[in-house]
Formats: C-alpha cells, structure tokens, sequence
C-alpha cells in the first residue's frame, strides 16, 4: 500500500492528509452494489482488491468475500465463505459480527477472522478463523483467544506481519452508553487443529493516549527516519455525531535495552 502522502506528513513536508483516487465498487453488471453492502475490510494484490462484507444474517445482507478490479471497481469473482460461517438456524457468524477482519499471509493467500464467536460454538472454543491458500477453497484454520468478550466487542481487525507467522490484533470493546475498550495483541499462527492461541503480549491503546472510540481498521504505514516501522490504525464514526473517525500513527519506543 503506497503511503506517500503519510509520510511526507510524518516528515514534516505536509501539514494534512489529502484523500487519493476513488473507486466505486459495482457488481459485475456495472451497477453499484447494493446499500447491503458492508465493507469492513481489504487485501489489495496487484491491480486487485479482496473486500470482506460483514453479513446481518439475511438474504438481503448475506456475508461475503469479493474481488473487484481497482481500475474500473466491478467485482471480478465472489468466494463462497464455508458451511460454519453460513447463516442457518442457531448457527453462522452472528449478526454484524463479520466477517470482520482480511489480512494476507503471502500472495492470494487470505486469512479472515469473525468478529466473535460463531453462534454454535462456546466462548471458550475463541474466534474462527478461515485460510483461503490459492485455487483452494476456503477452510477453517483454527481460532484466537476471545478472552472476556462481553455482547459489543471483539476482534475487529487483524493483521499479518512480515514474518508471515505472526498476527497482530485489534480487540475493540463497549459498555453502553459510552464506554470504550481498545486493545492489541499479539499472536502466533494457530494450529488449525490445536486450542485457541492466547496473545503473547498485548498493549491497551486507551492507555498509550488513543482516545476512547470505535477502533476497527489496522495497517504497517510508512518507516520513520530511523527506520521504525509504524502501524496506521483508524475508527469509524457509526456516523454517530458523538464519535469521531480518527487516524492514528504508532510507533515502538526504541530504549537502550534494544538490540534489533
């Protein structure tokens, strides 16, 4: 992801952000995808773009996976997500609760996560994740942590890192009427046919100074100067007057006690 214009803002030589090209996303007969259509998160490869719609367990707003072309936007190909992800009595991903999270462990090689635990599991068997590896179907790949997940948060963005065997995290939680959680966490890979992984380490961004609000989104942004890597997080508004859509660029803090 090219992020020119971070990082001249980073560096100084910006004073704002300034919005890129768009893309209208269409259906394969050119029209626009219906208002159903709930975008929650993209893997961009080459000249294309995988989508993730979040489903509210309807025909009219089904979960789903798309390609589309970035050039002109019309969807090229639609996976169909596997039978425990489907919407079916007393089973499914719940409704709003994804899938949440796409993020790629090499090329066409997709992983996503739900948001929460699927209707007919436990709290205790985690979050489900599905593996897409290239010409193969979708399949279950194991499960993360859920940890004391209450009824409005969960996992609301993942992210794999460079070394491909780690996933970053982004646990996002609310008390009504406004009370917000922010975490990050850590994981290694999971054994698609071990327990759920508990995180190695995990941050409370709230704590670090985000402010409270509905984070969701999740990418490595452009190096610093002295070459650490910086993570771009951002939230969504729910088009609510009393949230905000921020963005948020972090950083590790290097100390003397760092050797790489």
């Amino acid at each position: 992801m090219p992020w020119g214009g971070l990082a001249k803002l980073l560096k100084g030589q910006r004073d704002a952000l300034r919005p890129g090209r768009r893309v209208l996303v269409r259906g394969g007969d050119g029209q626009p995808l219906p208002k159903g259509f709930d975008g929650e998160d993209l893997v961009i490869e080459g000249e294309q773009a995988w989508i993730a719609s979040e489903g509210r367990r309807s025909l009219e707003r089904p979960a789903r996976l798309i390609r589309i072309d970035l050039g002109s936007g019309r969807l090229e190909k639609e996976l169909p997500l596997p039978l425990g992800w489907r919407a079916t009595p007393g089973k499914g991903l719940g409704s709003n609760k994804g899938p949440e999270s796409l993020t790629a462990l090499g090329p066409g090689d997709l992983l996503l996560a739900a948001q929460a635990p699927l209707l007919q599991n436990q709290a205790w068997e985690g979050i489900s994740l599905m593996r897409r590896r290239p010409g193969e179907a979708i399949r279950s790949t194991g499960a993360l942590d859920a940890g004391a997940l209450a009824r409005h948060d969960g996992v609301t963005e993942l992210l794999a890192l460079p070394t491909r065997k780690l996933l970053m995290g982004l646990k996002r939680g609310f008390k009504p009427p406004d009370e917000w959680t922010a975490r990050l966490e850590l994981f290694a890979l999971p054994d698609p046919k071990g327990p759920p992984v508990q995180p190695i380490i995990g941050w409370d961004l709230l704590d670090a100074g985000l402010p409270p609000d509905n984070w969701e989104a999740m990418a490595l942004g452009p190096e610093l100067s002295d070459g650490r890597q910086t993570l771009v997080l951002a939230s969504d508004d729910n088009f609510n007057p009393l949230q905000s859509s921020w963005v948020a660029v972090l950083t590790p803090r290097r100390t003397a006690s760092c050797t790489d």
